[in-house]
């Protein structure tokens, strides 16, 4: 039997950091590979090789059986390769068929592209609207075009880089469900991942990266969740964190009858809430994506201004958005520099407007120390750090202003087991120091392990979540607006 995918002694590096140590991959026509490994443990080179974006230094690939040029993207794509990204690739300014006629190079013709797009929607049940701009389209949205570009180009073999990272349980079980669907009609996908939980229900093969090797691979059936853990991190898995045990202190956030309007015009925004934050307490945000958590979370951020009601905030807050790449580093900046830009005025290393690039280094060297950092030193691009690594300065830059409150947006979009324990962790130390925490995630686990309390929201209204509410009756409330019961 041929096989869709095949790539055979794989070796890549860069400069003398060695990501890809003679990797093995194959994929089947109708199978579901999931490809898990900690951040910088080679999945997203791998598959860009595969993909022909970038060029091996070893080792050979095969698309259907034949041999793939080495960084030959076109002939991937025409063999039927296609990638979706971890981080988003439409252009912010187009509508959903412009950026889908774009990828599939279309002709230029609004009702044809439209008409094209529909079609897609209906054969693969996406659902989305031909005419929405992509920069006004929530993350759940976003998501979903870039799924749809890539089916429009009629890849057969689809290759997903972190697919459901900024999704939440709903919307990840129908993204899977998706490919399921897919495969079962013939086609082939790779599903690079680090939730283990989805590789082990969800994928008919799994294959597991650590430092550029295959370290398993093989059936779900065959392996537990430990052993699979164990071969991604070299060791068993870190106990999860629990939440600080602290007595909240002073109000830090009091809000009275909020109202913000939604972001772009979609879903219902934030409606007439209510809710006090205190020092020292970690408060949850569970919420379907695109039911107002992004309203709420931006309002306490400063940068959503509120319809009408009543919030205050006691004292100065750090922000951590949810995306990375687009919000929270520039790329091309150095981490100093990067570091800088999330400060004010009154930093240490800022002088009457001036910036002392010598102060301003050392601080950041301290910081990649203490927070353990990945990077050689403050000159690196951040752009060169593993997700993690960013999100560790991120957090820094945010705790490093001393704030009262700390917002966080599905800080662990993204991030392997490891560096999400570590994100957590952060939270947790700045909740000890008497910070206000509030924290969205989109996975719900995780919120109940970390969290003092939960809000919940449904259709744009918060509903505080009983004390001792467990998953079934917080999902009960995200659903349906329900109470929860204990």
């Amino acid at each position: 039997m041929t096989l869709a995918l095949h790539l055979a002694d794989i070796h890549k590096s860069f400069g003398s950091t060695q990501a890809l140590r003679g990797a093995d991959f194959s994929l089947r026509a109708g199978e579901l590979h999931a490809l898990l490994g900690e951040n910088g443990a080679g999945k997203s080179t791998l598959m860009h090789i595969a993909a022909g974006l970038l060029r091996q230094e070893r080792g050979e690939v095969r698309i259907h059986g034949q041999l793939l040029s080495a960084a030959a993207p076109k002939e991937a794509m025409r063999l039927g390769v296609g990638m979706v990204h971890q981080h988003f690739t439409s252009v912010p300014a187009f509508t959903v068929a412009e950026n889908v006629a774009l990828t599939a190079r279309w002709q230029v013709s609004p009702q044809g592209m439209r008409r094209k797009v529909n079609e897609l929607n209906r054969r693969f049940e996406i659902d989305l609207d031909p005419d929405a701009i992509a920069g006004q389209l929530p993350l759940v949205l976003l998501q979903r075009l870039e799924i749809l570009k890539t089916l429009a180009t009629g890849a057969t073999v689809l290759l997903l880089d972190e697919p459901t990272g900024s999704l939440d349980e709903v919307e990840s079980h129908r993204l899977l469900g998706l490919m399921r669907k897919l495969v079962s009609q013939g086609s082939a996908a790779v599903l690079i991942t680090h939730k283990l939980d989805e590789a082990l229900r969800f994928a008919d093969s799994l294959t597991v990266l650590r430092q550029g090797e295959v370290t398993l691979t093989g059936k779900p059936a065959e392996f537990t969740p430990g052993l699979v853990a164990r071969a991604m991190l070299g060791a068993d898995l870190v106990s999860p964190l629990t939440r600080p045990v602290t007595t909240p202190g002073e109000p830090i956030v009091c809000a009275r009858d909020l109202t913000v309007d939604p972001v772009g015009g979609n879903g219902p925004g934030l409606r007439n809430a209510s809710f006090t934050i205190r020092a020292g307490e970690i408060v949850g945000v569970a919420s379907v994506q695109g039911n107002g958590e992004r309203e709420l979370l931006r309002s306490l951020a400063g940068l959503l201004g509120p319809t009408s009601g009543y919030l205050t905030i006691q004292g100065s807050s750090g922000f951590v958005p949810e995306d990375r790449t687009a919000e929270g580093v520039i790329s091309e900046f150095t981490l100093w520099e990067n570091l800088t830009l999330g400060m004010s005025r009154d930093a240490e290393w800022i002088r009457h407007g001036f910036i002392d690039r010598a102060q301003a280094r050392h601080a950041t060297n301290a910081i990649i120390r203490q927070q353990g950092i990945k990077a050689e030193n403050s000159d690196v691009p951040a752009g060169v750090l593993s997700g993690g690594n960013q999100q560790k300065l991120i957090i820094a830059r945010a705790l490093l202003m001393k704030p009262a409150l700390i917002i966080a947006e599905n800080p662990t979009r993204g991030l392997d087991v490891r560096a999400a324990l570590e994100a957590g962790e952060r939270l947790v130390l700045a909740a000890r120091d008497n910070v206000a925490v509030i924290f969205y995630s989109s996975d719900l686990d995780e919120l109940l392990g970390l969290c003092h309390r939960l809000l919940v929201l449904h259709r744009g209204r918060i509903h505080e979540a009983s004390v001792g509410a467990g998953r079934d009756g917080i999902g009960r409330i995200m659903l349906s607006g329900a109470a929860a019961t204990s």
